[in-house]
């Protein structure tokens, strides 16, 4: 073979190489990537998580201002495991999701329920908490639908999965949109609201710090599970999630916070 041949195929070889390199250097390199959110949170050593302080028992504040309730203690139960410190945010229903896309938390733990149109937006988690959506009122209101509220005022936190169904379930209904589940219940309890639209356990715990009004289910909106919400795209940290509630079912301390806060046992809670 001549010296121009060798020289030739040498060259081609090299090439070859040099492509082989360029194509298998990006796959690597992506197989290797970790998952940007888990990675940082690991790596800074700090978490950012969401949680209301409007919707008891899931969060509210104490006498002494302490953020407390089952989606603050679950939130300080992620942290621990993750090893970093928390920063608590407060958020609400209207604005829960927009603190996720534009990077102001890391993690959601707020009686967030999943839809279709939510999903677009964010991931979720496999369900911790079981619960269904209803809307209350006192006992002598005959209203056993969406449908045949007439005027009567339903108050419902902006945003929210109760108040997104009610608009579609009965676009002429007169909803109170609020800003918060707070202000929701302030409204109904003062009587600006003759009907009220929240979570079946939020109901209850109003019922029992407030005999004097009447908390009669008129109807049921939907079941609705809460989820965990994270940014679209960060699949290491919703399987991370997923595990850690998986871990707390199988130790029953979900159960425990069920029963602390809830005052009811776990019940067993479908799969995505």
């Amino acid at each position: 073979m001549s010296r121009m041949m060798r020289r030739g195929l040498g060259g081609l070889a090299a090439a070859g190489a040099l492509a082989a390199a360029a194509v298998s250097r990006p796959a690597r390199a992506q197989a290797a990537a970790p998952d940007g959110r888990l990675a940082k949170i690991l790596s800074d050593g700090v978490v950012r998580i969401g949680v209301p302080l409007d919707v008891p028992p899931f969060g509210s504040q104490s006498a002494d201002r302490r953020p407390v309730g089952f989606d603050v203690e679950f939130a300080e139960m992620t942290a621990k495991a993750l090893n970093a410190r928390l920063e608590l945010q407060q958020i609400t229903g209207a604005n829960r999701i927009p603190f996720l896309l534009t990077d102001r938390v890391d993690i959601v733990i707020s009686v967030m329920g999943l839809t279709p149109e939510r999903a677009r937006q964010v991931m979720f988690t496999a369900p911790y908490a079981n619960l269904f959506l209803g809307v209350y009122g006192p006992r002598a209101l005959n209203v056993t639908s969406a449908m045949d509220v007439g005027t009567n005022r339903i108050a419902a936190a902006r945003g929210t999965t109760q108040e997104l169904a009610l608009s579609a379930m009965n676009p002429r209904a007169s909803i109170m949109r609020t800003e918060d589940d707070a202000t929701a219940a302030a409204a109904y309890l003062s009587g600006q609201a003759q009907l009220f639209a929240t979570a079946s356990i939020v109901a209850q715990d109003l019922a029992a710090r407030h005999r004097t009004v009447e908390f009669d289910r008129k109807f049921v909106i939907r079941r609705s599970p809460a989820h965990i919400g994270v940014r679209m795209g960060e699949h290491a940290l919703v399987r991370w999630l997923d595990g850690l509630i998986f871990f707390n079912t199988m130790n029953d301390e979900l159960d425990r916070l069920h029963r602390t806060h809830l005052g009811m046992p776990m019940d067993p809670l479908p799969t995505l």
